[in-house]
């Protein structure tokens, strides 16, 4: 009974493990042949597990098929194991190669085991130096040995930063020949396009100096850089012994591409003067993705990574925003940026969603963000095109339009000028007058009767007749401005101005404004006893008439000295003002309010 009961349980067992063992992949005549349909995988969420553990489970049938034929799981945390047995059937291939297809998985390792107990350890991913790779290839690649006939187990182990994807395909060396043959052409193609509008647009910016022109070739360039980097050619190319750039470089150029899209989205579509809010936000986003690009180059891959990836899509998506706005503004260039903005978003978008998962591994979306950036800058580049035409036709325009105007104003513009010069020849004689007046009196001022005093002391030398200088000051002037105020003084001074200016009226006579409360006045043709009488009736015309200011009533009076310069006297216009002061002094002395003359100071 119990012996029964034993070979029962063994024969559950063995049932068991057969209903569990994974399919057996058999390889004939096909050169090409993914893995994906025959995978069975295990999630290591802590990525603890050794291979002698992933090995127990492989027997234990824990490994479960791939969710939905999928080996796209996005962003994960911990190791993915996957497993799948081989019997090769080709005699003429024993040697296969074994190609992730993903070029940005950081540790693959590859675990052969064979009939004889025998296991075959291979470790690659971009965390080693690229000459670790089995071909010089820009995917991850393993050589497998697989005798025919003979079932091999082959187990990898794949940890990563980056997106966990795994397209495992096995290649013999014709196969493989072909597909990278193929590979490099299309790559090949794709950044023949890149250099080939790159250097064409160069031209333009050099030329036009454009900066539309400067920000595209920033654009281009750094987006070809992130697929230069996520196609592992960069790794290949660039960096091939420093497993940290190509860790680095892939966020740190997507955050540069992102900074380029924007900026040339901004001045294309003359986002400052066509939507203000819009162009405020996209330099905010310029902002933050300069700060990605910095975080890049601390921050682990598997934080900044996906979040720059979706901030391709939202940027994309609110480019296509922008240029609807604008184009509903009246701005018809944003209709080709629009529909090439359509191509970069289809491709980028797909892309985007197969890195989380979201899409199956497939040619259209592996390589989308090919297609749709290859559309995207050709449509750019013509739109570019179609920009300068529409400006410079504008500019014709605008020119032509100017050129009508202008010979419309050309003859308004000649008089306006003659008429500008006549008001220039006006207002010089008013500068000039008003150069040689008195600002409070209106009276000349000191320096233009010196200058008319000279010239008529020259003319009565030439014509034998006498001229007279009176040198008039007001009596206690600074105890009116300090009894009534300097406003009051200021009306006294120019009550004095017009009383005099009166009582000259008759004389042909030179009055000016000496300096302060001082007054000069030269009488041409006038003796010492003619000026003395004039002088004499200044002085009552003063005293006569008090002022009156702001209510109050002041009396002015006045001290005069009188010298008179004969035909033959042989002075100048100094030294006759200097006698006419000595005799104003000496009025100053005998008691003010009186007239002295030269003679009389003698």
């Amino acid at each position: 009974m119990v012996l029964a009961r034993i070979l029962l349980a063994c024969i559950l067992a063995l049932v068991g493990a057969t209903a569990k063992a994974a399919p057996v992949l058999v390889l004939g005549d096909d050169g090409t042949v993914p893995l994906t349909p025959r995978l069975s995988y295990r999630h290591d969420s802590e990525g603890v597990d050794r291979p002698e553990d992933a090995w127990r489970h492989v027997d234990a049938g824990d490994f479960a098929p791939l969710p939905d034929g999928s080996a796209a799981f996005g962003f994960q945390r911990g190791a993915f194991w996957f497993h799948v047995p081989i019997v090769n059937r080709n005699p003429d291939e024993q040697r296969w190669l074994l190609v992730q297809q993903y070029a940005l998985s950081d540790h693959i390792d590859v675990y052969a085991r064979y009939r004889d107990g025998r296991v075959v350890h291979q470790a690659g991913g971009d965390a080693l130096p690229f000459a670790a790779r089995s071909v010089r290839y820009r995917h991850p690649n393993f050589m497998l040995n697989l005798p025919v006939g003979e079932q091999v187990d082959v187990l990898v182990r794949v940890k990563s930063q980056s997106s966990m994807q795994v397209p495992l395909v096995l290649y013999t060396r014709t196969a493989f020949t072909e597909l990278s043959r193929d590979a490099q052409f299309a790559i090949g193609l794709y950044y023949g396009i890149l250099l080939a509008l790159f250097f064409y647009n160069l031209v333009l910016w050099l030329t036009l100096r454009d900066a539309s022109y400067f920000w595209y070739l920033f654009h281009i360039t750094a987006f070809g850089m992130v697929l230069f980097c996520l196609n592992g050619l960069g790794f290949e190319y660039l960096w091939p012994t420093s497993p940290w750039l190509a860790d680095k470089s892939v966020p740190l150029s997507i955050s540069l591409a992102l900074i380029g899209m924007h900026q040339f989205s901004r001045v294309f579509l003359e986002l400052p003067q066509r939507w203000p809010p819009g162009n405020r936000v996209s330099l905010a986003a310029i902002l933050v993705f300069a700060a990605f690009a910095v975080a890049a180059t601390l921050m682990p891959y598997r934080t900044i990574t996906p979040i720059v990836s979706l901030a391709v899509l939202l940027s994309i998506i609110w480019i296509s925003i922008v240029a609807v706005v604008v184009l509903r503004r009246g701005y018809t260039p944003a209709r080709l940026f629009l529909l090439s903005w359509a191509m970069f978003l289809a491709g980028t978008g797909a892309f985007t969603l197969v890195a989380f998962g979201v899409l199956p591994k497939t040619f259209l979306t592996e390589y989308s963000v090919q297609i749709g950036s290859a559309l995207e800058v050709l449509l750019l580049s013509i739109a570019l095109s179609h920009r300068y035409a529409a400006l410079r036709n504008e500019n014709e325009r605008i020119v032509g339009e100017a050129n009508r105007r202008l010979e419309r104003k050309v003859a308004q513009r000649t008089q306006e000028v003659r008429s500008t010069l006549t008001q220039l020849e006006d207002a010089h004689r008013q500068l000039s007058e008003s150069s040689r007046r008195d600002g409070l009196t209106g009276l000349y001022n000191r320096t233009h009767f010196h200058d008319a005093f000279e010239t008529m002391l020259e003319d009565a030398s030439r014509e034998g007749s006498p001229v007279s200088v009176l040198m008039i000051d007001l009596d206690h002037f600074k105890s009116i401005n300090d009894e009534h105020g300097h406003l009051v003084g200021d009306d006294c001074l120019r009550a004095a101005a017009h009383r005099l200016g009166s009582g000259l009226r008759a004389h042909d006579a030179l009055l000016a404004r000496f300096g302060g409360e001082e007054f000069v006045v030269a009488l041409p043709g006038r003796n010492l006893q003619q000026a003395v009488s004039i002088a004499e009736t200044l002085r009552r015309s003063l005293v006569a008439e008090p002022c009156v200011s702001h209510g109050r009533t002041v009396r002015i009076s006045a001290s005069i000295g009188v010298h008179t310069v004969h035909p033959d006297g042989g002075r100048d216009a100094d030294s006759a003002l200097q006698v006419a002061d000595q005799a104003l002094y000496q009025a100053k002395d005998n008691g003010r309010d009186c007239v002295r003359t030269a003679l009389t100071a003698a």
